[in-house]
């Protein structure tokens, strides 16, 4: 996924201020799109021959927006240093060859927005005005009017999570667009964007509605999108989505692109999400959503070939935060969440999108499947961190070569290599050092695979800690024996193996039989 902004050096920022010269209309203290000035000129259903006076009537409260940021970068050592050509080269770098001190560079973003309000706050997606590089900071945002007026803007507040901002440029009597109920919004729909591509100034594009609540596959609260075919490029971030009765039923935000051009695949946050968010922000509080503390990962083919289980219908929890509510309510790693408060968790609904929309304190039931059997827990929702937080990853480490050639069970070995193409080997006190396991850490360690079996397909690899088979742990390799084989009895083609890497969070992976 790439979002659908633009930063850019010197050289683009003069096309950001060429922007349609469209003067608002008069009295504009009622929005734009007010039902009872859109209905006279609303096109009718079906396709229309011209959405020109919905877009005169809408464009006035669609903004340019544009960031300064400064970036620290460090400079280039020079190849020629101690030669006769090291100034013929100059261009900035050190010329003792080292790197020298950090130098500050100038950069720009450029996006889109609109206004919801006569008295000036601006919508936009966050990353519209976040810093676009590590060490880059935010000097000053610039808000330009579809007249040319120009406005240093305020950041009122921000939400990462949902991509979402606020800002507030000083002036009245704007022109303004008010927010519509995109739950309404039908596959096949007719919309329009308007925004700033690639900085060259306000443009409108049109297409229909491609999808609803589409998963981008990056989790979390907000991954569902209203999905168009409708031209997003870059620089067209946070800006309004209309349907033809002139809703903002969603904000421009994201593009699916090899290229980094439209190919017909952009994505809006829904109104229905982005709203809220916003009316909090206005009152500059901060956005809370419910938190489980738990790693999830969904049910692929293979695990549901694994587990006897439909693929596509509920997510694995890998991990579970020691005392967090998950713990507390009793939720085991290998657990299946089937629903949350009585809502399937699937593909296109995900555990982590209905937990998140719980109110902290709130009460989170979960329907669950454990070793085959169908239990209900309860849970108290806590508050979920910030994104950096959460984003913050543990470093793996370990020497998988420490791990032996062989363990000295040779008839285990080439038992495993037979059935999984793996090798393994039990844990001993070199292993465990080696690998950095804590004294706690339980299983048995692989010492090779087999290139051309499922395994190694799937990224396995010497030195990788098998936990447990099929949700059962294993402590040596004649549990890991039995396992397997009370699952090929079962007629399984596949087992679901809890693999723990060094210092890194465990994961699911379901390994077929070889054949």
């Amino acid at each position: 996924m790439r979002y659908a902004y633009a930063i850019s050096g010197a050289l683009l920022v003069g096309g950001a201020a060429a922007t349609l010269a469209l003067q608002p209309p008069a009295g504009a203290q009622t929005a734009q799109n007010e039902p009872t000035a859109m209905a006279a000129i609303a096109p009718r259903a079906g396709a229309p021959a011209s959405f020109a006076d919905l877009v005169a009537r809408l464009q006035p409260a669609v903004v340019n927006i544009s960031t300064k940021q400064s970036i620290k970068v460090q400079p280039q050592a020079n190849p020629f240093a101690g030669t006769p050509f090291q100034d013929f080269f100059g261009g900035g770098q050190d010329p003792s060859g080292g790197g020298g001190a950090p130098v500050t560079r100038q950069a720009q973003s450029l996006g889109s927005g609109f206004l919801v309000s006569p008295d000036g706050y601006v919508v936009t997606n966050n990353h519209v005005v976040a810093p676009g590089a590590r060490g880059a900071t935010v000097d000053s945002i610039t808000v330009i009017l579809t007249d040319r007026k120009e406005y240093k803007a305020k950041l009122i507040g921000r939400d990462p999570a949902s991509d979402l901002a606020l800002l507030k440029i000083d002036a009245t009597n704007l022109p303004f667009v008010k927010f519509g109920d995109s739950t309404k919004a039908r596959v096949g729909d007719w919309i329009i964007a308007i925004g700033n591509p690639f900085g060259i100034g306000s443009t409108v594009t049109a297409g229909i509605i491609s999808a609803l609540h589409r998963s981008t596959g990056a989790g979390g609260a907000y991954d569902r999108f209203i999905q168009t075919d409708a031209a997003i490029n870059q620089g067209n971030s946070g800006g309004p989505m209309f349907d033809l009765s002139g809703n903002v039923i969603g904000i421009n935000s994201q593009i699916f692109s090899q290229s980094g051009g439209n190919i017909g695949i952009g994505f809006a946050i829904p109104a229905e999400e982005a709203k809220p968010i916003i009316e909090t922000l206005m009152k500059g509080a901060a956005v809370q959503r419910g938190y489980l503390g738990v790693g999830i990962q969904p049910l692929s083919e293979d695990d549901g070939a694994a587990l006897g289980l439909p693929k596509g219908r509920g997510e694995i929890i890998n991990r579970v935060e020691a005392g967090g509510p998950a713990d507390k309510a009793g939720i085991k790693t290998g657990d299946l969440v089937l629903r949350v408060n009585g809502q399937e968790v699937t593909v296109d609904q995900t555990l982590s999108y209905l937990v998140a929309n719980v109110k902290p304190g709130g009460a989170i039931k979960l329907d669950i499947n454990r070793d085959g059997k169908n239990m209900t827990l309860n849970a108290v929702a806590g508050t979920r961190p910030s994104e950096d937080a959460l984003a913050a990853s543990v470093n793996g480490g370990g020497d998988e070569n420490a791990v032996p050639e062989s363990g000295g069970k040779g008839q285990n070995d080439a038992m495993m290599s037979s059935t999984l193409g793996l090798s393994v080997t039990e844990l001993n006190a070199d292993i465990r050092r080696a690998l950095q396991l804590d004294a706690t850490a339980t299983g048995v360690v692989i010492v090779s695979a087999d290139p051309s079996s499922d395994a190694a397909q799937k990224g396995l690899q010497r030195g990788d800690l098998i936990v447990s088979v099929n949700r059962t742990p294993v402590a040596n390799t004649a549990d890991m024996a039995r396992v397997i084989s009370q699952a090929k009895a079962a007629g399984r083609e596949a087992v679901l193996l809890y693999i723990q890497r060094a210092r890194l969070p465990g994961r699911f992976i379901s390994v077929r039989f070889n054949k």
